[in-house]
């Protein structure tokens, strides 16, 4: 399990969201959660493509429009100015450190780093369908990556979500990308430990995942299962965990303890997990419950799972979910 003692993971950010004035208005958008809370864990890689190209700043603000050859970022008050080709390239020389990075947390609604839901000019009317060009291109590049935008993670479930996508992916490099000879013994047991996470965000999905490991020959080349298996692994974990998957993953760590508990210690066990459901408690009360159960009937299978310890309890967000 991460802790506070644990060196921290680079993750790449949008310079602004740190308080540095980027901005075209010479300001900033400093972000306090992510300063003073997820910097107790992540290591910020800073960076601004806009300053990157030299516009400098206060500058001319820039948008997204469509044109017949394709987006363009163009300036608002002079449509001459056109960054398009030195946003992109911005992102592809970054390519080095980017691929050290084990997520990237962008500025909302930026005609460069905007993830989603960016406006897109067509002629004076807009929608928000554009994706930031240096964004765009960052997850082209690495699109296992874990990315969000700073506006996203006020939501509980995708702020848990991206977190858990980090340490998961951290994980994966530390145990899986070092040259071994028992390649596919740590992959079955990566998978193992993960399995019960999977079955919160999406059981049919975790289940073919799992067979495909299991069917995959002892002839394939295990470079490339690998591959895929994160190509299949990161969408997976991007799908929001929902309440009822939760309930399901919870019954069954439950059956593990069915001849260990009391009558009184099983009924209260599936209290807390109804309570639960039904929205009147956070997951962080059946789970603390479970963990007090295995402590006295520990089961090495359940102990190996992320599931019960998913992340730095200092973060607080099962306490929200």
């Amino acid at each position: 399990m991460q802790t506070a003692e644990t060196p921290k993971i680079p993750v790449g950010i949008s310079s602004c969201l740190l308080g540095e004035r980027v901005r075209f208005d010479g300001g900033h958008k400093r972000n306090t959660y992510i300063m003073h809370t997820l910097g107790q864990f992540f290591e910020f890689e800073a960076y601004c493509p806009e300053m990157s190209i030299g516009l400098g700043t206060p500058r001319q603000p820039i948008r997204l429009v469509s044109e017949a050859d394709g987006t363009h970022c163009v300036g608002t008050r002079d449509t001459k100015l056109d960054v398009t080709e030195a946003l992109t390239a911005s992102a592809e020389d970054q390519k080095s450190w980017h691929s050290q990075l084990f997520g990237y947390i962008l500025k909302k609604d930026s005609p460069s780093c905007g993830m989603e839901r960016v406006k897109l000019y067509h002629g004076e009317h807009c929608e928000r369908t554009g994706v930031g060009l240096y964004a765009a291109r960052l997850m082209e590049n690495f699109p296992n990556l874990p990315v969000e935008e700073e506006g996203r993670l006020g939501d509980p479930v995708l702020r848990e979500n991206f977190i858990q996508r980090v340490l998961i992916y951290k994980r994966w490099h530390d145990e899986l990308e070092v040259p071994t000879d028992a390649g596919w013994e740590q992959l079955h047991r990566f998978h193992a430990v993960h399995k019960l996470t999977l079955y919160s965000h999406n059981q049919a999905q975790a289940r073919v995942l799992g067979r495909a490991l299991a069917d995959a020959p002892a002839s394939e080349e295990f470079a490339t299962f690998k591959q895929h298996y994160l190509s299949e692994l990161m969408p997976l974990l991007k799908i929001r965990a929902t309440r009822g998957n939760h309930v399901n993953v919870l019954q069954h760590i439950q059956g593990y303890l069915k001849h260990q508990l009391d009558k009184d210690d099983k009924q209260e066990l599936v209290e807390t997990i109804t309570h639960y459901h039904r929205g009147e408690l956070p997951l962080i009360v059946p789970i603390t419950l479970l963990r007090h159960h295995f402590r006295r009937h520990p089961h090495p299978y359940i102990n190996d799972a992320h599931y019960l310890n998913p992340h730095p309890v200092e973060l607080m967000l099962l306490n929200q979910l």
